[in-house]
C-alpha cells in the first residue's frame, strides 16, 4: 500500500488543473516526501466553491482496528467501498482530489531490506490526482497532542497494473489524469463515479526512481 508520495507541483498549477476557486493553503511549499499524518493539499467542494486546502493524511480507523489502542494513526489507503465504515463518506460532500507528482511502493530486496520505488506519469512527473475522501474527525492522533479535531483524508486503491505489480502486486492508488475524471469524482453520482476505482492504463505510468526517501525529481 502507498504510504509515501510526493507533491512538487506549484500550487497555482493545482488550482488551475482542478478548477479550484479558493486557496486556503497559504504559501504551499514543495513536498518531495509526504508521510502518513502529514498535512497535505486536497481539493474539495467547499461552502464558497471548489477549494484547495490542507488535511492530515489518514482517515478514521474502523472500530475493530482500535480495540486496545489509545491512538488512531489513521487509514491512508481505502479499498473496500462496500464497507459500512467507508460508505458514510462516499457522497459528493466528502470526496476530494489529492494532488501528487509521484508515489512510491516498497520493494523487498533479497537481503530482507526494503527501498522505495517511485512511480509517475513520465520522468517529468506531471501533476496528477488520487481519488480521495475526507472528513472532519475528533480523535487522538498522537499521545503528545491529545484529542484534536482535524480534517482527515485518504485515497482509494485498486488492483495493481502491469507497471506497479512487479513491486507491489496487491494494490495501487486510484489515479485520475483527465479533467473529465476530476469532475466525475467531485460532482458525479457515486454509482457512476465508483467506476473510476480501476487500475491506471500502464502506458500512463512508469518507474522514475529507486531508493530515495524523497522524490525531488530530476
Amino acid at each position: 500500500m502507498c504510504n509515501l508520495y510526493s507533491m512538487t507541483a506549484p500550487q497555482e498549477a493545482i488550482r488551475r488543473r482542478a478548477r479550484a476557486l479558493v486557496d486556503r493553503t497559504g504559501n504551499l511549499p514543495s513536498m518531495p516526501a509526504i508521510w502518513p499524518d502529514t498535512a497535505a493539499p486536497v481539493v474539495r467542494q467547499g461552502a464558497e466553491g471548489r477549494e484547495l486546502t490542507l488535511a492530515r493524511w489518514g482517515m478514521p480507523s474502523p472500530a475493530f482496528a482500535l480495540r486496545g489502542h489509545k491512538v488512531d494513526r489513521g487509514v491512508t489507503n481505502i479499498r473496500n467501498l462496500s464497507s459500512a465504515h467507508w460508505r458514510r463518506w462516499l457522497g459528493i460532500e466528502h470526496r476530494c482530489l489529492v494532488p501528487f507528482t509521484s508515489f512510491s511502493e516498497m520493494e523487498h530486496l533479497p537481503d530482507g531490506s526494503i527501498r522505495p520505488v517511485w512511480f509517475a506519469d513520465g520522468p517529468e512527473r506531471p501533476l496528477c490526482f488520487f481519488a480521495g475522501i475526507w472528513t472532519s474527525w475528533t480523535s487522538v492522533r498522537k499521545v503528545k497532542e491529545g484529542e484534536v479535531t482535524a480534517d482527515l483524508f485518504g485515497f482509494l486503491t485498486t488492483e495493481a497494473n502491469a507497471v506497479v505489480a512487479p513491486v507491489h502486486p496487491k494494490a495501487m492508488p486510484v489515479i485520475l489524469t483527465e479533467p473529465e475524471e476530476f469532475e466525475l469524482w467531485l460532482t458525479g453520482p457515486f454509482e457512476i463515479a465508483r467506476e473510476l476505482q480501476r487500475p491506471l492504463d500502464p502506458g500512463k505510468l512508469e518507474s522514475v526512481g529507486r531508493g530515495e526517501r524523497e522524490d525531488k525529481g530530476e
